[in-house]
């Protein structure tokens, strides 16, 4: 684990070679941005969140102690600071006159993939942000139970469970939605 690029990259960074933070910021941006997103359901929130989670993990990076990696230390920092922002801004709504609506003509297929998603999307937001967070970490972005544990500051036997709990009320979740769905048809 010690010949890890992150670690030299780490080490360039310590040293003073600031602009080096730019490498992982690029490599994590992508998978930071959807842990904020899939606990502020939020985009632009989302994005501010993950900007600031980079901004505290660059002030706290002499302080990681490399005996996790790189990615799980940073993802910890992403799902505590969206965690923040979800606590500060309770309640907010948002305008009509803001709301911005997409319409496109695809084609059958990709409209029943886009239905798919749509209806799971449903679902998982009708969990709660740490179900939520954990399914996606192990479902979607496949981590391991251990790095889940590591990130939500679990145990790996509690993530395990409430793995298998939230994958239960997605699947009544989804069973409700689509009952709802067909009957407006």
């Amino acid at each position: 684990m010690t010949n890890d690029p992150e670690f030299t990259l780490i080490d360039r960074i310590l040293a003073g070679e600031r602009e080096a933070y730019a490498h992982l910021v690029d490599r994590h941006k992508s998978f930071a941005y959807t842990i904020a997103f899939k606990v502020l359901q939020n985009r632009p929130e989302a994005e501010e969140a993950a900007q600031d989670a980079f901004i505290k993990a660059f002030h706290y990076l002499s302080g990681f102690n490399r005996q996790a990696k790189f990615s799980t230390w940073l993802y910890r920092i992403v799902f505590n600071t969206a965690i923040s922002y979800k606590r500060k801004n309770k309640q907010q709504f948002q305008s009509i006159e803001n709301t911005i609506l997409e319409y496109s003509q695809e084609g059958d297929g990709m409209l029943e993939k886009t239905d798919k998603k749509k209806y799971l999307n449903m679902a998982l937001s009708r969990l709660n942000e740490t179900d939520r967070t954990a399914v996606s970490l192990f479902y979607l972005e496949e981590f391991s139970l251990d790095e889940i544990a590591d990130i939500m500051k679990m145990q790996a036997n509690t993530i395990k469970v409430r793995i298998h709990r939230a994958r239960q009320r997605l699947a009544d979740e989804l069973k409700n939605i689509l009952h709802q769905e067909a009957l407006t048809l």
